[in-house]
This record gives structure tokens, C-alpha cells and sequence, in this order.
């Protein structure tokens, strides 16, 4: 790797060629092209994966602070603390309010610092456009649309007061937020088509109508504004219903059922077609849908205009987009506690249909329910890609189960760049352990012969079936240790390679009239799809005795991988 001296030089030179050329939505003649494929989704099986400089691609991420991203001479320390953290990408943000500071004048001085810094470190990126929403409200927009809140307005709550959120019924608001995603994309394919540094964008962030925590449940629910409430009980449009009839039988379990409850009605207004919005506040039934219809509603006009913004944007550099979701959680049960209309799986159809520019809805997971939430957002072939989850140990361990279990495309702790996730992460160790399996992961994504491995104190034993063979996985209680995770892959009838830390793993024959026991295990590393073997292990390093059972065992101490076969015998 090159000085920081002269990293410093690149993000200086890239810096001012960006401050001298004013970008007022000029043509790309003249841009540089590959031969390659740009970034771009792609089906193995079932899985779905990110193809990157022609070659399936594992983003094994962080995501920077909101405002990391915001400073050129704050940014440029970040870029080497993150190359030596093990990542392969960075998911950072680009502001509506940076880019286009006054109205039709565009500078890209900070993109261009960020991806040339990103290159420098051989990362790649993911690019959030913090414009319209970010976490429900307003605050990157530019000042010139702050100030004038009658050519863009608010959201207003249920007595009438405006809220510091962009109404989605803000024509001109979606206009000029399609104007400058289409004008930044438009320059990130001049500037890095050719090198792919930049391989997917998120489209706002965290949406939806978002209620002070104060107030009666309930009352920020939906936009209550006066255009809002004649759209609310006017018709519900007609391309929705088309998509509900042709869809009829893979639709979200509670839509479904609440529009057949309405007789699968196919006009009408939207409590006519879906029902009474109602609202439940029991304690014990966090995952009863308060207030649902009027989250379909809402659902239904973000993702149109958010949809609008992607379309434009696709137009100049068609990269893979996505949005993301704050979650329904049991503290915040109800639309309005989280963001109401956002992209959680009760909606995804609303959005499939009104957004066909966004390839798929992404849980931002910081609540408990981890499992839970990776099963609802991977319904319907929705795949699975954390843009924000939790670090540290916990980090450590999901990372290796929902590249696993759930062929995820990314997985990516917040705020990576916290000092916290200094010398002695957790994380780090997986992550190394997960770029050197990179190759192994993606050839098997899709296939059914991968597994991830997930056990703490609340589920301290996990059984699953692979092949032949029922595995159990326990958690390993020496120490302090909380957590577990691991991946297996089975290569072979009776072979399998697993790699994790923190568990011990047995395998238990389908066939009753049978027994297993090991072969060989082989401790090693994976260098480009080749398997290294470093040593053999047995004995006290394995579950190898006729009383302790057959199976792995993997310290909490470090992250490993092995390589192991089996025989069955009578």
C-alpha cells in the first residue's frame, strides 16, 4: 500500500478536479467504459448474489458514522484504521445537503475524496443517499428546501401539526431529490465505472412517519395532511390491485388476510379494500399489526416516491439499490413508534409493486429478536443484506450464521469506525477468517449444503439437519463465553468444512442402525479456493471418545476453520 502521503496527495488532486468542474447535470460523452459487467445482482440457486468486476462478491462491511463521511480532512484517517479492521467494503453516506448546496449546483468534491480514499485502501463501497429521510426525518436536505416548507411540504400529525419529516405527497420534493440521486449517479459511473469502487447505493434511509415518543399512540400513525386524507379515502390505485390479484398466492401472510377478510375486494377506498385500522396495546402481542391499513398507505406512497428517486438514478448507472428499515420491536410496537410506511416485511409487497427500481428490503437489526427479524426478511425470496447490525461479539458470531444460514450478501456492524471497535475486536478475527472463506461461501450460496451455527445462554443448544445427518451445535461455556457462531458447508457426502468459534459440534446418523465417528480433521486456512491444511488434530482437540460423542470443537479463545470426514459403521 501506498504512504499516507501519498494517499493524501490522491484525495487532493481528486478534490480539486471535483471543485473546478461544475456538474450541472451535464452528458457522460466522453466517459472512460469497461468491458466489463458493472455491479449487479445475480441468482445462484437460491441465493441471490452481488457480481462485482465479473466476479460474485462477499460484503464483508462496516458502516461509518453518519457524518464520518461528511469532511474531507476528517475522512482521511478512517480509510487505513478500516483496511486493518479485515473488511472488504465500507457502506458510507452521501448528503442531499453537501451535493447540492444550492439549488441546480452540484459538488461532488466529498464523493470523490470518498471513493478515492476507498480505493486507496482496496475497499469497496456502498453509498447511502441521506436526502428526503433519514431515520423518518428531514435533516440532510439542502437549506433551500429546509426554509421553503410551502413548495416542499410536511407531514402533518393527526391534529394537524407539521412535523420535521418531508410529506411523500410532495411532488416537487421527489422531483428535485430524482434530479440530484440522477446527477450523482451520473457522476460516480464518469468517475468509477471502470474501477466498480462504488457497487450499490441505498436510497434514503430508515423512512417512514415517525411519532414523539410522548405523545397518544397513535397519532403520527400516517400523514394526516389535507392531500394525505383525500388519497387515504380515495381509491386505492388501480396498478396496486392489479399486483394483489396476480400475486394472490405469495402475498404477506397478514395482507392476505385482511384483504380477503374485505371480500379480496378490487376497488374501493383503502379501509374498503383492507379494513378498519385498528390498534392493540396489550403487553404480550408485540407482533399484532396496529394500525395496519394505514401502514399499507403509507408504505404505498414512499415507496412510490422513493421509487421515482431510484428509477432516476438507474437511468444514469443502473447499480443494484436498496432500502432499509428501522424495525417493529416489543418497545416499539406500532406504526409511528417505528416509522411508519418504512420497508419491513408486512409491507414488501406494497413496495414490490410501487418501487420495481428497488431490488430488495434491508433490516437495520439492533433488537434481540435476530433470528426472527432474519426470517421475516428473507420471505419470498427476499434476500438478505444487514447494512446495520450490532459489533463486538455478538457481531462476530451472526456474521458467520447469516452468511450461513441465510447465503446474506452483507453483513455490516454500525459506526465501525467507533474507537471502541479498536485493537482486540472480536470482530476483526471473524471477518479475517470470512475473507479468506469468501471464495468457499459464495460457491456454495444457494446450493442447500450450507448451515450457520448460532447458540448463546438464552439458546444455548442448536439442532439442524445436513445431508445425512442431524448436527448439534452447543455452546461452549468455558470463560465468559455468551455467544457462538459458525458456519458448516458439506463438499462431500460423509466431508464437511466448518469454521466458527465458541461451540461444540456433534453429528447424529439419520439411519438409526448406524454410528459415526470421525475420519480425519484437518486444521487449516483457505488461500483463493485452495485449502491449506496447517495440521491434523484428534484427541483432546476433537469429540473423539466413544463417551463424549463425535464432533468439533470450537474454542472461544479464536476463530478457526476445519476440514473434516466422516465414516459411518455398525
Amino acid at each position: 500500500m501506498n504512504s499516507l502521503k501519498t494517499f493524501s496527495a490522491v484525495i487532493l488532486a481528486v478534490s480539486v478536479l471535483s471543485c473546478n468542474r461544475a456538474d450541472n447535470g451535464s452528458s457522460d460523452k466522453g466517459a472512460k467504459t469497461s468491458s466489463l459487467p458493472i455491479p449487479h445482482l445475480e441468482k445462484q440457486g437460491t441465493a441471490t448474489r452481488l457480481v462485482v468486476e465479473g466476479e460474485p462478491f462477499l460484503l464483508i462491511a462496516g458502516e461509518l458514522h453518519n457524518s464520518t463521511a461528511g469532511g474531507l480532512e476528517y475522512m482521511r484517517p478512517v480509510w487505513k484504521r478500516m483496511a486493518a479492521k479485515n473488511l472488504n467494503a465500507v457502506i458510507a453516506t452521501v448528503s442531499w445537503e453537501l451535493v447540492e448546496p444550492e439549488e441546480g449546483e452540484f459538488d461532488f468534491a466529498l464523493v470523490d475524496s470518498v471513493i478515492a480514499g476507498a480505493r486507496e485502501a482496496d475497499l469497496k463501497l456502498v453509498l447511502i443517499w441521506f436526502a428526503s429521510w433519514k431515520n423518518a426525518g428531514s435533516v440532510y436536505i439542502p437549506s433551500w428546501v429546509k426554509r421553503d416548507y410551502e413548495r416542499y411540504p410536511r407531514v402533518k400529525d393527526e391534529q394537524g401539526k407539521p412535523l420535521e419529516i418531508l410529506s411523500s405527497f410532495g411532488k416537487v420534493s421527489a422531483e428535485k431529490d430524482a434530479l440530484a440521486f440522477a446527477a450523482l449517479m451520473r457522476h460516480i459511473k464518469e468517475t468509477d465505472s471502470v474501477q466498480q469502487t462504488v457497487v450499490m447505493m441505498q436510497v434514503e434511509n430508515e423512512v417512514g412517519v415517525l411519532d414523539n415518543p410522548g405523545k397518544f399512540p397513535g397519532s403520527a400513525r400516517r400523514d394526516f395532511s389535507d392531500e394525505a386524507n383525500v388519497a387515504y379515502n380515495g381509491p386505492v390505485p388501480a396498478e396496486l390491485i392489479e399486483y394483489l390479484v396476480s400475486h394472490k398466492e405469495s402475498l404477506f401472510p397478514e395482507l392476505i388476510k385482511v384483504w380477503s377478510e374485505n371480500g379480496s375486494k378490487t376497488s374501493g377506498s383503502w379501509e374498503d379494500v383492507f379494513g378498519k385500522s385498528k390498534f392493540r396495546a396489550e403487553q404480550d402481542d408485540w407482533k399484532y399489526y396496529s394500525y395496519y391499513t394505514e401502514e399499507l398507505f403509507m408504505a404505498w406512497n414512499y415507496a412510490k416516491y422513493i421509487g421515482q428517486v431510484a428509477a432516476a438514478g438507474k437511468r444514469e448507472y443502473p447499480l443494484p439499490m436498496y432500502v432499509n428499515a428501522w424495525l417493529k420491536q416489543p418497545t416499539t410496537r406500532w406504526p409511528g413508534k417505528y416509522p411508519s410506511g418504512g420497508p419491513l416485511p408486512q409491507v414488501i409487497d406494497i413496495w414490490r409493486s410501487a418501487a420495481p427500481s428497488i431490488d430488495f428490503i434491508a433490516p437495520d437489526i439492533y433488537t434481540d429478536e435476530f433470528i426472527w427479524t432474519c426470517q421475516e426478511y428473507t420471505r419470498s425470496n427476499n434476500p438478505l443484506f444487514i447494512p446495520e447490525s450490532r459489533g463486538g461479539k455478538a457481531g462476530a458470531a451472526r456474521a458467520f450464521y447469516v452468511f450461513g444460514e441465510y447465503d446474506a450478501g452483507c453483513f455490516a456492524p454500525f459506526g465501525i469506525d467507533n474507537e471502541s471497535y479498536g485493537e482486540n475486536d472480536p470482530l476483526d478475527e471473524s471477518y479475517a477468517v470470512l475473507q479468506k472463506m469468501a471464495p468457499v461461501i459464495l460457491e456454495y450460496q444457494g446450493s442447500g449444503k450450507m448451515r450457520g451455527i448460532l447458540a448463546d445462554t438464552k439458546s444455548p443448544v442448536q439442532q439442524f439437519e445436513l445431508g445425512d445427518y442431524i448436527l448439534e451445535a452447543k455452546l461452549d461455556r468455558s470463560g465468559d463465553n455468551e455467544i457462538a457462531g459458525g458456519l458448516i458447508i458439506q463438499t462431500g457426502k460423509e466431508e464437511f468444512i466448518c469454521a466458527g468459534r465458541g461451540f461444540d459440534l456433534y453429528f447424529i446418523p439419520k439411519a438409526d442402525s448406524m454410528r459415526v465417528a470421525l475420519d480425519v480433521v484437518d486444521e487449516g486456512t483457505f488461500e483463493g479456493r485452495k485449502w491449506v491444511s496447517e495440521r491434523r488434530i484428534n484427541g483432546d482437540e476433537t469429540h473423539a471418545s466413544t463417551w463424549d460423542g463425535n464432533g468439533l470443537r470450537f474454542p472461544p479463545q479464536n476463530v478457526g476453520i476445519q476440514k473434516i470426514s466422516l465414516y459411518l459403521y455398525k
